[in-house]
């Protein structure tokens, strides 16, 4: 019996490393529930209690999802160039609206969302500053939804207004923004910084720990096939079906020298993650997990974003459109760092280096 397996039986049930595993591996069970914040973005944030802006009355949550928290932030004046299409900014030129406004939704009460809310108003006001009182009513929103809950509330609202998600994963992303509206309803614009870290600089992390380019296998399943183009043809992929033999996939993935994790409730559940994490193991493969969580009990390493990390994107997503009037498509994180298992890398024969642990993209300072 390996360190690894030695490690995972001998751990009581109350051990901080196993209650992160269950918090983990619950995250990925709820696909389109909520997902984990505490240390990273993996999932949905908690809710924060209103935090209203001087002057401005609360806004109540909306009656579909009464567990959602909601605050009315700021307003702002138009954008500074009108655009060239049919956009939010050419509509404020004909008098349609007057800039935007913008509120943050959130889905239950916690102090990691109140923390991420206080931090997203601090970032955000700069954007919507100016304006003026009495023309607040004309201006359109733009909803910020912390979490799959919040996300759900915020495109269930019948306006013309446009939502950016953060701290959800693409999976489940996709699966609430797939599902048809309701009746006649438009559903708002809407784009998302996925909580899990970008494939690219997964690829890239792989390399430094491995000191060269190292052949990276992947798990898909129905609900994560659409990523299958961000891998190019730098992994080996496999496609998994719920209720196919899980160990003959991974053990079909001859070349590849490390698994790439990727959120997907069908393939790293509560069934599966301890037995992916040792067959793996047993055979001197590597995990990049997708959360620091998943590193903390038995991934070799990950990328991850802390709050400030994801707030800082949000900003630029909602400063960019507020200027042009264009939203910008779903996308990965942009700013990052690094966690490494320095015993996994050890059993795996690894040396770390430097350049491995201080792999990072710093957001700016706000």
């Amino acid at each position: 019996m390996n360190r690894l397996d030695r490690a995972l039986r001998r751990m009581p049930s109350d051990t901080p490393a196993l209650a992160s595993l269950l918090a983990f591996t619950l995250l990925i069970v709820l696909a389109a529930g909520a997902a984990n914040a505490a240390n990273q973005v993996a999932g949905q944030a908690a809710s924060q209690p209103p935090v209203h802006a001087p002057n401005q009355a609360p806004v109540q949550p909306s009656g579909q999802v009464p567990a959602a928290a909601t605050t009315l932030i700021q307003d702002a004046p138009p954008p500074a160039a009108p655009a060239t299409t049919t956009t939010a900014a050419a509509r404020a030129d004909r008098g349609e609206t007057q800039g935007f406004r913008f509120e943050i939704i959130t889905g239950d009460d916690s102090a990691v969302t109140h923390r991420i809310a206080e931090d997203l108003y601090k970032r955000l006001v700069p954007t919507f500053a100016a304006f003026r009182t009495e023309l607040a009513q004309k201006r359109r929103m733009l909803y910020i939804a912390i979490g799959p809950t919040a996300l759900r509330d915020a495109l269930s609202r019948r306006c013309d207004c446009v939502v950016i998600s953060a701290y959800t994963s693409s999976q489940v992303w996709r699966t609430v923004t797939s599902r048809p509206s309701q009746g006649k309803q438009r559903r708002p614009a809407a784009t998302a910084i996925y909580a899990e870290p970008a494939p690219r600089d997964q690829m890239r992390l792989a390399a430094l720990l491995y000191g060269r380019p190292v052949r990276v296998g992947v798990l898909l399943g129905p609900d994560t096939a659409f990523l299958r183009p961000v891998l190019h043809d730098a992994a080996e992929v496999q496609m998994y079906s719920p209720g196919e033999d899980l160990n003959h996939t991974l053990n079909s993935m001859t070349r590849a020298e490390m698994l790439l994790a990727l959120p997907d409730s069908d393939i790293y559940n509560a069934e599966n993650v301890r037995n992916i994490l040792l067959s793996t193991y047993r055979r001197k493969q590597g995990v990049l997990g997708f959360s620091s969580d998943m590193v903390k009990v038995g991934a070799l390493a990950t990328t991850y974003s802390e709050i400030e990390d994801i707030n800082a994107q949000v900003a630029e997503i909602a400063s960019s459109f507020v200027a042009t009037g264009e939203l910008a498509e779903p996308q990965f994180p942009r700013y990052f760092r690094t966690i490494i298992n320095e015993g996994v890398a050890s059993s795996l024969d690894l040396r770390v280096t430097d350049a491995a642990r201080n792999f990072a993209r710093r957001a700016p300072a706000p």
